[in-house]
């Protein structure tokens, strides 16, 4: 065999090689299905990501908050309530009331394609939440749209019974799903659904050695049949 043909034989194996390792990886997270939440002020045009969470945000008489379940990989990317409903349209049927104030609740399930398999989300719906003058936003929603389902570190997992099942669950290309906040980070430490740490898989890893060890033996082999 001369030295260009055993360079293409060389160069041909290491890419079917490459393919393979790469074709076995695992795929990339899209990113979380979970409730975002999200306010506007009386005066507020558009929805603003909340600072805080339903539990500790307390809107004032006139604010509208929002929920919308989607697929989102953080804050950044998450999907804003749909529909153009101010406070005025939400609770223009319900009076003012002494001790009380009054807080319009958006909410948007999402799309089918964000839905959990097997669930369908139901249709967006608003409402005016009457509530008492201190009420945080959790308290509101679960005035008008009830049963609420947290988890144990108090993440908003369900809203009127959607999802059933579920809180915060990693949804990537495949479908498969794991465990995890909306942050991506579990346990302190950013994971993928495998337990790694963001970095290269053990196969991919795996694989590049295996690369670099047909490289090596080629490279070898080309050397020796110059010599001979």
């Amino acid at each position: 065999m001369t030295t260009a043909v055993a360079r293409r034989a060389a160069g041909a194996l290491l890419l079917a090689a490459l393919t393979a390792v790469l074709g076995a990886a695992p795929a990339h997270a899209e990113g979380y299905r979970y409730w975002s939440f999200w306010q506007r002020g009386a005066q507020a045009a558009d929805w603003a990501y909340a600072t805080q969470g339903p539990a500790t945000l307390r809107p004032a008489d006139g604010d509208v908050v929002g929920f919308r379940f989607a697929v989102s990989k953080d804050s950044a990317d998450a999907a804003k309530p749909r529909g153009e409903a101010g406070f005025g349209a939400v609770c223009d049927r319900t009076p003012a009331k002494d001790g009380t104030k009054r807080v319009a609740v958006v909410l948007d399930f999402g799309t089918p394609a964000d839905a959990p398999a097997g669930e369908r989300p139901p249709a967006g719906r608003t409402a005016c939440a009457q509530v008492a003058p201190d009420a945080s936003a959790g308290e509101a929603l679960a005035a008008v749209a009830k049963p609420l389902r947290y988890n144990s570190a108090a993440l908003l997992c369900g809203i009127s019974g959607y999802p059933k099942s579920g809180c915060g669950e990693k949804a990537d290309e495949g479908g498969a799903r794991a465990a995890a906040s909306p942050s991506g980070e579990r346990d302190g430490e950013k994971k993928d659904a495998s337990g790694d740490d963001g970095g290269p898989s053990a196969g991919l890893i795996g694989g590049i050695a295996v690369l670099a060890v047909l490289g090596a033996a080629t490279v070898w082999q080309t050397r020796r049949r110059r010599r001979g």
